[in-house]
C-alpha cells in the first residue's frame, strides 16, 4: 500500500515533475536487459540501499547527491536515471541536478516499489 504523503510535499514533487523527464520501470528494465549504457542512481537513504537495490545501481542518497555528483560524474551530459521508493524523491533530485546543469537526467516513476511488484531482480 502506498504511503500517504503530506500535501505540501506532494505540491513540490508535482512542481518538479513538470520540469523533469520520467521513464517507467518497464522501460528501465528493458534498457538494462538490452545492455544500454547509462548510470542508474539510487537516491534512497543508506539503510534502504543496503537492504536491496536495482542491479548495477550506484548509491547517491537524496541528502548528498548535489554535493557529490560532480566528483563522480563531472560530464554534464552523462545519462543519469534516478530512482527512489516510488518516484517522488527521484523527481526532486532530478530537478535539482538539472538546476546544476546536468542535461540528461531521468526519474524512474514508480521507483523500486513498482520494480519489486513486477518481480524484477534486486541486489543486496
Amino acid at each position: 500500500m502506498a504511503r500517504q504523503h503530506p500535501p505540501r510535499f506532494l505540491k513540490i514533487v508535482d512542481d518538479a515533475k513538470h520540469r523533469v523527464r520520467e521513464t517507467s520501470v518497464d522501460a528501465v528494465k528493458a534498457r538494462l536487459d538490452a545492455g544500454e549504457k547509462f548510470v542508474l542512481v539510487d537516491v534512497r537513504e543508506d539503510r534502504e540501499f543496503a537492504a536491496d537495490h536495482l542491479p548495477g545501481s550506484v548509491h547517491l542518497g537524496r541528502g548528498i547527491i548535489e554535493r557529490d555528483i560532480e566528483g563522480k560524474y563531472p560530464d554534464l551530459h552523462t545519462e543519469l536515471v534516478l530512482y527512489c521508493g516510488g518516484g517522488f524523491r527521484s523527481a526532486l533530485a532530478a530537478d535539482s541536478l538539472q538546476k546544476m546543469g546536468y542535461t540528461n537526467v531521468i526519474s524512474m516513476d514508480g521507483g523500486i516499489r513498482d520494480w519489486r511488484e513486477r518481480g524484477y531482480p534486486l541486489e543486496k
